[in-house]
């Protein structure tokens, strides 16, 4: 029985992967002098501070305020789950200690919720301090 199924599968690959047509190949153009390449690297910094930055700066707050509560939020999400999957475990095997665990556990998450409040601080202070 598996072989037959594994039959079926390659069979079923093998003609899905005929059915797909390349797309045709564009032509290569002549890569980019170093030269041409080098000075883009020189201009670039000076660039992101020409008018003393009052473009980029706040921009790039908006990305690190962005990516501050967002590390924040998914670390602290994942931490959570994981504790209260773990305190189930426990409860389930030993219900005696269930009060222990519980107490423990909501320290534990409010622990946890405090680091998410801290990413959402950094994000605001890095929106509006700038």
């Amino acid at each position: 029985r598996s072989l037959v199924l594994t039959g079926a599968v390659l069979l079923s690959c093998c003609a899905l992967f005929s059915a797909f047509v390349p797309a045709p190949r564009a032509p290569v153009s002549a890569p980019l002098p170093t030269a041409a390449l080098s000075a883009a690297a020189l201009v670039t910094p000076t660039a992101a501070f020409a008018d003393e930055g009052a473009v980029w700066i706040p921009a790039l707050s908006a990305v690190g305020a962005g990516f501050a509560i967002g590390l924040a939020a998914i670390g602290s999400g994942v931490g959570q789950g994981i504790a209260s999957g773990r305190c189930i475990d426990g409860i389930s095997r030993q219900p005696e200690v269930a009060d222990d665990l519980r107490g423990v556990l909501l320290l534990s998450l409010a622990f946890m919720e405090s680091l998410t409040i801290y990413g959402l601080v950094i994000a605001l202070v890095l929106l509006f301090a700038n």
